[in-house]
């Protein structure tokens, strides 16, 4: 069978060769019709939840061995449900009653059951369980419809995920030592998959329209992460051409490993801060074996999604603590609570919104849950006892919600001295991706102690283009004049007030921004950990006074083309 090559776009360095493995939910609809026979209906019905109880029983004994107990007893609902006399009493009588197979009797009654638990909306606890239903629900169902349900958790030899998209929580779950990378359909350099991909130091193909489609599950593929492209079938010489592919990107990761305790020096001496985008504690093997001066965005939302329940003072504490810890004598910036958007928990039940990434979210939720952001500020705090732990809020709009944001802050500060429990003096600052925030950024500055600029929303938000919308992504430009001035202004406006500017945003390891953003002055720049060296290696060719040159033509050109076309002929 001939290869065949299928287009995408290049999300995460690397080369991987495996077999596919499609993380996609089968089609689990079903005919309604009246049966003759309900007790085969039952017998199939009592097998079903056999096999669903044999699956959960697996994936609990992995969860264990993979990520520990605690996280492990999340299945444990999931088996009582499969073991709820009464439930499985009124799925029987519905068949029975109403003649209809064991499928339509079993979401008949589940429907009810969720329904009811959604309703409960002053007891959280019953509301979550309406999601384990479903889950449960979903699992039996494919049994008897007699379809298999992907289970990433399950897989344990080398394979490449091919999926639609991946939410932050099935990366969050995936295991590296077996995911050797990630292909999807839709999606861009700055989805959460691509971001989670870097993070896992795996390669990744986005938005490649068609990879659920041609993809079947268990095929031989090359995933060519430099290029943004997939090899179905490949050939015995395609092969040989990509394992050559893949020893000179070993071989360039070595010589960039020579630079892991390297001052990040431009070519005329000037140093700028090279920080890390992490996820949760794990990912700190990785900042240190890639050199890391700091860590710029601990994406603190991990923590919640991970958990099954909100996690508790102590637990946040815990995790901040060994993070600070882990980096001694270094800066830790952890953003508070960014969830919404495409970001959800299954334990905080979210408006549905006509769109939901300008909607409530991040800094707006925690100022409407203030009992929620309240504990997260205390668990921060103490930790920064421990070592220079920053905090950021993201999603400012306006002065006044940081104002609000910082006074709910002090309070606690002020209530955790009083208690006598050891404190540090964090400093405060805002993430700059909203084009409002921007542009007043010079009001910003006179009150934050930082400023790091998230261009992945301020790049949406500003173009008003969905980054995840392949219809749109022609407009996702970072290197349009109008998001340079925008960032322009906010590294001066920082600097005029002596204030540090940052970037926590994918642009800060793009190697075409990059040249761009030395040029204006950008103090630190915080990328996946896998980025640092490359980029460490790119400020060593650069001279900042030229760059700067470079900047100021950026800022006075036309359009997104054009940009490139100058770094082009300024560095390349």
């Amino acid at each position: 069978m001939p290869s065949r090559v299928l287009n995408g776009i290049a999300a995460s360095d690397g080369v991987a060769i495996a077999e596919s493995y499609r993380l996609v939910d089968p089609d689990l609809s079903f005919k309604k019709v009246k049966i003759t026979d309900v007790n085969a209906q039952a017998t199939r019905l009592s097998a079903a939840l056999v096999a669903s109880k044999k699956d959960l029983a697996q994936i609990k004994e992995h969860a264990i061995q993979t990520m520990g107990e605690d996280e492990a007893a999340a299945f444990d609902a999931h088996l009582t449900i499969l073991s709820d006399p009464e439930m499985i009493r009124q799925i029987v009588k519905q068949i029975r009653d109403q003649r209809v197979s064991a499928e339509e009797a079993l979401t008949v009654v589940t429907d009810s059951y969720v329904k009811l638990f959604e309703n409960m909306q002053d007891n959280l606890y019953m509301r979550e369980r309406s999601t384990d239903i479903r889950d449960v629900t979903k699992r039996v169902l494919a049994h008897l419809l007699g379809v298999e349900l992907p289970n990433p958790a399950l897989i344990d030899h080398q394979v490449i995920v091919v999926a639609h998209d991946l939410t932050p929580s099935d990366t969050a779950q995936l295991d590296r030592h077996f995911v050797k990378g990630f292909i999807t359909d839709v999606g861009g350099r700055t989805s959460h998959s691509a971001i989670m991909s870097r993070t896992l130091e795996i390669p990744a193909v986005v938005g490649t329209k068609r990879a659920t489609e041609l993809i079947s599950d268990g095929q031989p593929l090359i995933l060519d992460g430099l290029h943004g492209r997939a090899i179905l079938q490949p050939t015995t010489e395609e092969r040989q051409q990509y394992h050559d592919l893949a020893t000179t990107y070993k071989t360039q990761k070595i010589e960039w490993q020579k630079l892991q305790n390297k001052p990040s020096l431009t070519k005329d001496g000037v140093h700028h801060i090279l920080a890390a985008n992490i996820g949760t504690p794990e990912d700190l093997a990785a900042v240190t074996e890639n050199g890391a001066e700091g860590i710029g965005l601990f994406r603190s939302e991990f923590l919640y999604m991970n958990a099954q329940d909100w996690p508790t003072e102590d637990d946040q504490f815990a995790a901040y603590k060994k993070v600070v810890q882990g980096m001694p004598d270094k800066p830790v910036v952890v953003r508070t609570m960014d969830i919404g958007g495409d970001k959800g928990l299954p334990y905080l039940k979210l408006p549905k919104e006509m769109n939901p990434f300008m909607g409530y979210r991040a800094i707006r939720i925690s100022l409407n849950r203030t009992d929620i952001f309240r504990t997260q500020l205390r668990a921060l705090l103490r930790a920064s006892h421990f070592g220079q732990l920053g905090i950021m809020f993201p999603m400012i709009a306006t002065l006044a919600e940081f104002r609000s944001a910082k006074k709910i802050y002090q309070e606690e500060r002020q209530a955790l001295i009083d208690s006598g429990t050891p404190v540090g003096d964090p400093q405060l600052g805002i993430m700059v991706e909203v084009p409002a925030a921007a542009i007043l950024a010079d009001q910003f500055a006179k009150e934050v102690d930082f400023m790091s600029i998230g261009t992945n929303d301020l790049i949406g938000y500003s173009m008003a283009a969905d980054r995840t919308n392949e219809r749109v992504s022609y407009l996702y430009q970072p290197y349009n004049p109008a998001i340079l001035r925008l960032i322009k202004h906010v590294i001066d406006a920082c600097h005029h007030e002596g204030k540090l500017a940052a970037m926590c945003g994918e642009m800060a390891g793009d190697q075409i921004a990059v040249p761009i953003l030395v040029g204006m002055g950008l103090d630190e720049f915080s990328m996946s950990a896998t980025s640092i060296l490359k980029t460490r290696s790119l400020f060593h060719r650069l001279d900042s006074t030229r760059m700067a040159t470079l900047a100021d033509k950026a800022i006075h050109a036309s359009t997104n083309d054009e940009v490139i076309q100058l770094v082009d002929d300024f560095v390349f």
